[in-house]
């Protein structure tokens, strides 16, 4: 962390170095804006008062408790149901939750300018972005990948396949640049899936192309600090690593025949061998500082690389067979790998549940659930965390109650 933050720091201080208050209250006036335009059109709405910066982190804090709760719909919270919660309910009435929930916006008018789809969170996100950057300095080895951002598999085995089929399949796709030690996320990107233009997914259909577009975009920031990024099999190509050298970011990418663009890397590698070698064995081929390892354990893996050296020794601990012999890059790789799968089974499951139906909301909900995963992180390296120890879960319900302004601020249970 680049700021040194006091033990007495509370969950919404930690949130609030990436949404602050200046961006909260842009939301207020936004959406006060976007408020009087639609009644002007529509006709007015006796029951709309603006709202206030109170209200809009009350209205945050509401939607960010079903991250805690899991539960489907923000609304449950005021009825009897199991997910009801009495204390939650009384800090604003559902009629006023429901009203700023329909006028709800991060830029209320397009401007002359957007062609974007997403220009209606793009302020938003950019501002995000530079706090990211602002508030962590990652470690030098980092992964590129898409993160686990689907809907809550207990949910997903419990509801009726009728409540599934009404839900609409994603409109975008999100790609993190993600530090490896501590799983901050660095960067995000976020691709439309529709839309025309030359950078739109129709136009570069599973395209490696694509791909390179997303590492290039969630690298801008990274030249030149001998990063080591490692990239699954859609971003690894001999192209993106070797303009990424001259940058000096360092690459270690799995390889394979059949989502990796493979232009320029020998054939004879790209093989397999008709008696497949013993456990452990590897070939490698060089050019330059880049190396292509084919490496062989129950199957052919094959890795690109120029952070590492070839001759490097490492070893893949098995527990059952023991230690396999492989090169350093390989070890590396999988230990990165791993890192991730951990963070995706701890984090990914306080993302926000709720659903709204326009894809700039989705995106709005999935950054503040990033936003709230990334302030646990840096709570749980700060002074603070050695003060009071919260979960993660217990974070969240710090924070929604903080944001609420209920006062109660003993610790939660």
């Amino acid at each position: 962390p680049t700021r040194k933050m006091p033990p007495s720091a509370s969950a919404m201080d930690f949130f609030q170095l990436f949404v602050p208050d200046n961006v909260l209250k842009s939301m207020v006036m936004q959406t006060n804006m976007y408020a009087k335009k639609f009644q002007e059109r529509f006709g007015s709405d006796g029951a709309w008062v603006e709202v206030t910066l109170a209200e809009m982190k009350a209205f945050l804090g509401y939607v960010i408790s079903t991250s805690v709760s899991h539960c489907e719909s923000v609304l449950s919270i005021w009825s009897g149901g199991f997910y009801s919660n009495r204390s939650l309910a009384l800090a604003m009435s559902q009629a006023r939750f429901e009203k700023i929930l329909k006028y709800f916006h991060v830029v209320a008018f397009r401007s002359s300018q957007a062609t974007h789809g997403l220009y209606k969170v793009q302020p938003f996100l950019d501002s995000l972005q530079g706090s990211f950057e602002a508030a962590f300095r990652p470690s030098q080895t980092q992964v590129l990948h898409e993160p686990l951002i689907d809907e809550d598999p207990v949910f997903v085995a419990t509801c009726t396949e009728r409540e599934l089929r009404k839900r609409k399949k994603r409109k975008f796709s999100l790609w993190v640049r993600q530090c490896s030690s501590t799983g901050f996320i660095v960067q995000i990107y976020v691709h439309l899936k529709e839309g025309g233009g030359p950078d739109s997914l129709d136009a570069l259909k599973n395209k490696p192309q694509l791909h390179s577009m997303v590492a290039r975009s969630l690298c801008r920031s990274a030249a030149g600090k001998n990063y080591i990024i490692f990239t699954g099999p859609s971003i690894t190509s001999l192209t993106l690593f070797e303009e990424f050298e001259k940058q000096e970011i360092y690459c270690c990418g799995l390889l394979s025949s059949r989502k990796s663009d493979c232009t320029g890397l020998p054939p004879s590698m790209l093989t397999n061998p008709a008696t497949p070698p013993a456990r452990g064995q590897h070939q490698i081929k060089m050019k330059g500082n880049m190396s292509l390892i084919c490496w062989y354990n129950k199957g052919h893996f094959r890795f690109l690389t120029n952070a590492y050296s070839p001759v490097q020794q490492g070893v893949i601990i098995k527990r059952r067979s023991g230690e396999v012999p492989c090169p350093l890059a390989v070890e590396a790789f999988a230990a990165h790998l791993s890192y991730i799968c951990r963070y995706d089974d701890k984090y990914s499951r306080y993302f926000i549940s709720h659903k709204p139906s326009k894809t700039w909301q989705q995106v709005f909900w999935f950054a503040i659930s990033i936003a709230v995963n990334n302030a646990y992180i840096l709570y749980k390296m700060s002074d603070a965390y050695h003060l009071k120890r919260y979960s993660r879960a217990q974070f969240g319900e710090r924070l929604v109650r903080e944001l609420l302004g209920l006062e109660d601020m003993s610790p939660a249970h």
